[in-house]
């Protein structure tokens, strides 16, 4: 499965010779911020990561857009929001009164997730950036040339700009909002934008935080700003006539700077239900998949896929065998070096077993050691580690897991065992009295071996063993199972379910 060259070598290689380079990405937080943002982010650290690999000059910038407006009320907010409306993110109250923004509400958990992943680019807000006035040229130079870029906009989308549109949405000092103004004139040289709203006010915008530039625009004027070269976007920029399209003209034709390379990507789709958007609510944070699996695997979900690629996310059983792909190094291995923030090496107990041995120690640290004892794994030397993989086993059960998977060892024979046909009991004798040593695979093996040997079906001994235990038809991998369980216990066990 490993490849020989990865995507993001591939796009360093194209690039290398143009350097240096700066690679921006962003978001606007208007919502939850969740893992299908994650992969703008993870995108651009990939290609980051390779240019600097190959000894590239590379800076990696992150702009979160906290001025722009607040587009509607969504599901997640209160009726009483429908009055911020229009205004900017970084201009609302926090909905729940923890944060000094509704902008920082939302974006602030992300720059934490941001953070676990060991992703460490430069943040700018983009409303302190307007406010410190380092919009101002693109300002002058888009109002210059409002005809212009309106000519773009229409050759390009197709759409042709109302009469008075302006590239500029000032901020109405009496309402707050942006998307009720209008500009009525400038003057370059006091930098300062007059508009009239629909609230009735009428007043003058300094071009210092007095408004932004409408998107189409804003995109494009960051670019010889920041002295952009690479940017990932959403394939909904994409489109044909779409905002990357208009951006690429303004840039060149406006401000004379030529648009970065572009990385598309597709979405993170949620099994059965669709592509995650904060806007509707249809998302898993960063945050909720940290407590579920480490970092490095949730980088390696990301990172493993090219970016034109969707990437279809089932947290339930599928997870485990991500984590367990990543661990055993079984998957794209320059995927996995570039998802390898800790240095650490392969982690040798699978997920899946993690899985049996959390739910067989019910909480206790040490029962959980001696369970993994038990079945021949070392937690010496990765003890806090197992114990980290022990909590995201467990909010994977509480959240994500399969009725099927969990499971709890009984404390006095389950009363279902009165069902087993004599044959089964024999086995489960005959399994008591040769288990004393065994490994996990040798006790895996010795199942097999007394199914065959009584000429029981070893699908029907199976659910025998988990009846004798756990009271049900089905259960986790019986041999790592029962050498996870303390030894005399299971043979006790056996034996009262042989004779009962």
């Amino acid at each position: 499965m490993a490849m020989s060259i990865h995507w993001a070598d591939v796009i360093a290689q194209k690039l290398e010779n143009n350097g240096p380079h700066t690679i921006a990405t962003g978001i606007t937080p208007s919502g939850p911020v969740h893992i299908g943002n994650m992969r703008e982010v993870m995108t651009a650290e990939a290609v980051y990561r390779a240019l600097l690999d190959r000894g590239v000059n590379a800076r990696l910038i992150y702009i979160a857009d906290t001025f722009d407006r607040l587009r509607r009320l969504y599901p997640f907010l209160p009726e009483s929001f429908k009055e911020h409306i229009g205004k900017p993110l970084s201009e609302i109250p926090c909905p729940t009164g923890c944060c000094g923004s509704y902008a920082d509400h939302f974006l602030n958990p992300f720059l934490k997730s941001m953070e676990r992943l060991g992703i460490r680019p430069e943040i700018f807000r983009a409303d302190v950036l307007y406010k410190e006035g380092k919009y101002v040229g693109a300002i002058k130079t888009a109002l210059s040339h409002r005809d212009e870029i309106a000519r773009i906009l229409k050759d390009v989308s197709g759409r042709e700009m109302p009469e008075g549109w302006s590239p500029f949405d000032a901020i109405c000092t009496t309402c707050g909002k942006t998307n009720t103004t209008k500009v009525i004139g400038f003057d370059l040289d006091d930098e300062t934008v007059d508009y009239e709203c629909q609230c009735g006010a009428k007043g003058t915008a300094s071009m210092r935080g007095g408004g932004k530039l409408v998107w189409r625009v804003d995109w494009p004027a960051r670019w010889p700003i920041f002295n952009v070269t690479i940017e990932p976007f959403g394939k909904d920029h994409a489109t044909a006539g779409g905002s990357y399209d208009t951006g690429k003209r303004i840039s060149e034709e406006i401000y004379g700077y030529p648009a970065p390379f572009p990385m598309v990507y597709e979405w993170i789709h949620l099994k059965g239900v669709g592509a995650m958007h904060s806007s509707t609510g249809i998302v898993v944070t960063i945050q909720e998949m940290l407590d579920v699996v480490p970092p490095e695997v949730l980088r390696y979900l990301i990172i493993r896929n090219k970016p034109e690629k969707h990437i279809e996310f089932d947290p339930a059983l599928p997870l485990l065998s991500l984590v367990d792909e990543y661990d055993q190094r079984k998957g794209d291995i320059r995927a996995i070096e570039l998802s390898n923030i800790s240095g650490s090496g392969p982690f040798e107990i699978p997920f899946r077993h993690m899985v049996t041995a959390v739910q067989i120690a019910r909480g206790d640290d040490e029962n959980l050691f001696k369970a993994l004892q038990r079945s021949g794994y070392d937690v010496v030397a990765r003890r806090e580690e197992i114990l980290g993989r022990a909590r995201n086993v467990q909010t994977w059960l509480d959240k994500y897991a399969p009725a099927y998977v969990k499971f709890q060892v009984q404390e006095s024979l389950p009363s279902a065992v009165k069902n087993l046909t004599s044959e089964e009991r024999r086995g489960l004798g005959l399994l008591s009295e040769q288990i004393e040593d065994k490994t996990a695979a040798e006790i895996h093996d010795l199942v097999y071996a007394v199914a065959k040997d009584l000429g029981i079906d070893s699908k029907t001994f199976f659910q025998a063993i988990y009846l004798a235990f756990i009271g049900e038809r089905q259960g986790p991998k019986v041999g790592w199972f029962l050498a996870s369980l303390e030894r005399d216990f299971v043979k006790t066990r056996l034996k009262e379910a042989a004779f009962a």
